[in-house]
């Protein structure tokens, strides 16, 4: 990976990470003191807490992926300690698809004329999960590669041993 790209998306990162957790802090901010600027038609309060949730499982994919991208860099990325990353991003996605039926599901009620905007809602839902069996599968990708480059470096060291 080039040091441009790398430089690149970590300042892509930085910046989404810096812009959720200002609307992050403005969101806990109006659920703290109250002052409510809707008119009350519609339940926001569960649904400010779900986009708070939402922006905190962003976020920590946002960390998981720069501790990636620094692995990356340095040449490790090929390790057992990639796992646990990979995992924090599968584990964020899938909460955020959580979380997007539970506001699929506080939106239904008021869709009962068009419920097709709940389907789709739903077909969302579907397809964030679709996006975390996409990086299951690269991380069983990264788990082949792992396998090969242990099983490399035992046949490199019984090799120097031979001579």
């Amino acid at each position: 990976m080039g040091k441009l790209a790398v430089r690149a998306l970590r300042a892509v990162l930085v910046v989404v990470l810096a812009g959720t957790v200002f609307v992050q802090a403005l969101m806990v901010w109006v659920l703290v003191s109250g002052s409510d600027p809707e008119d009350g038609s519609l339940a926001l309060t569960p649904l400010r807490v779900i986009t708070i949730l939402g922006m905190m499982s962003g976020q920590v994919a946002l960390v998981s992926v720069w501790r990636l991208v620094t692995m990356v860099r340095r040449g490790t990325v090929f390790s057992h300690a990639a796992f646990r990353y990979v995992d924090a991003v599968i584990g964020a996605i899938v909460a955020a698809a959580l979380l997007w039926f539970a506001v699929t599901v506080l939106n239904a009620p008021g869709q009962r004329a068009d419920p097709g905007v709940t389907v789709i809602m739903g077909g969302i839902g579907v397809a964030i999960l679709g996006v975390a069996l996409i990086v299951l599968v690269l991380r069983m990708l990264l788990a082949q590669a792992v396998a090969r480059d242990v099983e490399a470096a035992q046949m490199q060291a019984e090799l120097d041993e031979v001579i």
